[in-house]
């Protein structure tokens, strides 16, 4: 019974630690570090959606992500958006603790990209589970599907200007409309709203495009 009872600590001591070592995807690692030398960024943005009962204008505004703080919005009209649909760095992925899982590759548009699962271990995280498509290449993720525990499921797929941008300048979130709670008050001026289309039977989805342009990136300086 002793020798088990050895046996089982060398286990957990020598082979517990090289398990948890390699719980995390090196190459998300790698892109993780690109992102956290951002502090802040300023950025032009234009916004249109696809929901079948809001007709709405293009909208535009100046929109500031500070490390750590909500974003804010500098806009003659209100500019409404879910709050996963501006978290281009990521930061409330990588808020608390998490392991991952290689799920293989993906092709597309004749590029491979590496696929992964990212898994909370921390019950504090506000998402159950996340799909990423990893462009090891040039360091940057491409598409994140998160699964949210209140607001449900949201897929980001990011558009880039050149090879050397971390920041997207096009995004397309994709999302369940119940689930978002619109807050209709506030969709902004010369907005017509279907009421009838709205409240009929069905799941329905919805789709916001972001368009950021004249992008003002502050790094964090090394020590």
């Amino acid at each position: 019974m002793t020798r088990y009872l050895i046996m089982l600590v060398w286990l957990l001591t020598v082979c517990v630690p090289k398990l948890n070592a390699q719980s995390v995807d090196a190459d998300l690692l790698k892109i993780k570090q690109r992102m956290d030398v951002i502090e802040q960024f300023t950025a032009n943005l234009k916004l249109d959606v696809d929901i079948s009962f809001i007709n709405m204008p293009t909208k535009h505004a100046v929109m500031t992500c500070e490390k750590g703080k909500p974003t804010k919005f500098s806009s003659d009209d209100f500019v409404m958006i879910p709050k996963r649909g501006l978290d281009f760095t990521l930061n409330k992925l990588f808020e608390y603790p998490f392991i991952t899982v290689d799920r293989g590759t993906e092709t597309r548009n004749g590029k491979l990209y590496k696929v992964i699962n990212v898994i909370p271990t921390d019950k504090r995280a506000d998402f159950s589970i996340a799909t990423l498509l990893l462009d090891t290449v040039n360091l940057r993720i491409t598409e994140s599907e998160i699964n949210t525990k209140k607001d449900g499921t949201y897929i980001l797929a990011m558009k880039y200007e050149n090879e050397e941008m971390i920041l997207p300048n096009r995004v397309e979130v994709s999302f369940e409309i119940e689930q978002m709670k619109i807050p209709l008050n506030f969709v902004g001026k010369g907005t017509d709203i279907d009421r009838k289309k709205m409240h009929g039977e069905g799941m329905k989805t919805g789709k916001i495009f972001l368009q950021m342009s004249n992008y003002r990136i502050k790094l964090r300086k090394a020590n």
